[in-house]
């Protein structure tokens, strides 16, 4: 059997056996939906990196995407309310882009 056999009865199990470790950086806790510190270079978020580098149409593409792979495997993992936090910010950086008339239509 492999971790990709697992069923959500057992991650439930082995979330109640081996609690998650909350992050933290110099004794604060680190957002890791929002602000992420391994996202971040220098003063340069990788998001900011990642939508300068496309066409708004890519970018839009690129968030439809990462908030599927999110609402596509939550249930498969330790920390699923992490993962629909993620798709939802990605949901809400491609409605931001659309609202502001970044997407060229």
């Amino acid at each position: 059997m492999s971790i990709n056999d697992a069923t959500p009865s057992e991650w439930d199990r082995l979330r109640k056996e081996i609690p998650a470790v909350e992050v933290t950086v110099d004794g604060k806790e680190v957002d890791m939906v929002n602000s992420p510190s391994h996202y971040t270079y220098g003063k340069v978020e990788c998001i900011e990196a990642i939508q300068e580098s496309m066409s708004a149409e890519a970018f839009k593409g690129y968030c439809k995407g990462a908030a599927l792979k999110y609402l596509w495997r939550y249930e498969r993992k330790s920390k699923s309310l992490e993962d629909l936090k993620k798709a939802q910010w990605y949901l809400n950086k491609l409605i931001e882009v659309v609202e502001n008339g970044l997407d060229n239509g």
